[in-house]
């Protein structure tokens, strides 16, 4: 099953500067191993290292945010579209 991933600017230089990585997973889990594996070292970008997504990088499926959805193991569909969005702060 094949889905799109939006890859944020900040992390384009672990996909060889993509914008939009294709991966195959039936879980935004499934997907963050899948990129790690053709993308090493992203996993520890979105990830703390007990595994669990970190707090300031949101993820959305199809628009929708994971945290109002079933957390890393939202379901996916072939087609769906995955973005990783980093929280901005400042002022």
């Amino acid at each position: 099953m094949a889905v799109k991933v939006l890859i944020p600017t900040p992390l384009q230089q672990l996909t060889n500067n993509q914008a939009t990585v294709e991966c195959t997973g039936d879980s935004v889990q499934a997907i963050i191993d899948s990129l790690e594996t053709s993308c090493p070292g992203i996993k520890a970008r979105i990830c703390d290292e007990k595994g669990n997504l970190r707090r300031f990088v949101n993820f959305y499926v199809n628009s929708e945010d994971i945290r109002f959805l079933d957390g890393a193991n939202t379901a996916l569909n072939d087609g769906d579209e995955v973005s990783i969005i980093p929280a901005i702060a400042g002022g």
